[in-house]
């Protein structure tokens, strides 16, 4: 952890949030020009004047010099301990899949605003009922003067805490829906932030209904469980009327999905056979190997939806594919080779 010598210890007052430490940080270093490029410093990890001889620290750090691998965030101020871990390396800056098998001993980390245990100087001292679940804590905090070792004993996050994770995030960081898709196939509850607040929401509106219409009493059982919720869901669904049903079956619209970056020594054969092992099969492969990409055709949203997530994050032959719903679906490409023909209706 990389931090900025802020010049005294700061106070704060009940009900005071993350955002206001942030905030104040923020603050306090461009009125007094505390900060190199990038600027203002203002949402983002500050480049502080003095962060490489921060990053230089680690160098003489015990567990630094142990390791075999190690993370270190993109942040501007990071640069000397991107450096420090060059020296001596073969590989560096190699894409890596979820599957590959590398064990992370340390991760450097930037930050806005850190604590100590203790009243250390220039460190601001935040109050610990701000720490969330979801929050990292360090080990060793690294100023341009000094370096301090926190001994820490607050547990840190494991895995991804998908009750904080929302619908917006997903789209701003790809790879999740990898890890989702991989963690629901084990049996995780991977539920959205979203998605568990409106869970919520319905439970607390079918007991409000039980209650006013008298069946609300001490027998009363509330179904919390998402699954059995589900399962309920599909069961009543047998017992529709036929015009439901009809309306259920409603022809849907074809969803069309967007496959870049393809290597250009692939094959459509090939490609098919990936798509076979990611339960992502659709309706119709449209192939465009001179330019390096191809558009599935899937039959609704949904499966196309399932087949985006299983496909997220691919590599074949070294290259990333770029996997995305299609701007226009099913646009003018006339001119594409249609590989496989849409299953008879």
């Amino acid at each position: 952890m990389l931090g900025e010598a802020t010049p005294a210890v700061w106070p704060w007052v009940t009900g005071v949030s993350k955002w206001d430490i942030r905030q104040k940080v923020w603050d306090y270093m461009e009125e007094n020009n505390l900060a190199n490029f990038p600027r203002p410093v203002h949402h983002r990890i500050p480049n502080f004047k003095g962060a490489y001889d921060a990053c230089n620290r680690i160098k003489n750090l015990d567990s630094f010099m142990k390791t075999r691998e190690v993370k270190v965030d993109p942040d501007k101020p990071l640069e000397g301990v991107r450096l420090a871990t060059l020296q001596g390396v073969k590989d560096f800056s190699v894409p890596i899949g979820l599957d590959a098998n590398i064990h992370v001993d340390l991760v450097v980390v930037g930050s806005v605003a850190v604590s100590a245990k203790g009243n250390i100087k220039n460190l601001l001292d935040i109050p610990e009922e701000l720490m969330d679940s979801h929050d990292l804590t360090v080990d060793y905090i690294l100023t341009p003067s000094q370096v301090i070792k926190t001994n820490c004993s607050c547990s840190k996050p494991q895995g991804i805490i998908w009750s904080k994770v929302d619908s917006n995030m997903m789209e701003k960081i790809p790879i999740l829906k990898s890890l989702q898709f991989r963690e629901r196939k084990a049996g995780k509850d991977v539920a959205l932030k979203e998605e568990r607040h409106a869970e919520k929401k319905e439970l607390q509106r079918l007991l409000d209904k039980r209650i006013s219409s008298g069946k609300g009493g001490g027998a009363t059982k509330v179904k919390t469980n998402a699954m059995e919720m589900a399962r309920n869901t599909e069961a009543s669904e047998e017992h529709k009327e036929p015009s439901c049903k009809n309306q259920l079956n409603a022809p849907t619209r074809v969803t069309t999905i967007y496959m870049g970056n393809l290597p250009h020594s692939l094959r459509v054969s090939e490609l098919k056979n990936t798509l076979r092992e990611h339960n992502a099969v659709p309706l119709r492969l449209s192939w465009q190997g001179a330019q390096h990409r191809a558009f599935l055709d899937y039959k609704d949203e949904v499966t196309a939806e399932e087949a985006l997530t299983s496909l997220t994050g691919l590599s074949i032959c070294g290259s990333v594919i770029r996997v995305e719903l299609a701007k226009s679906q099913r646009g003018n490409r006339s001119k594409i080779q249609t590989t496989e023909k849409p299953s008879s209706q």
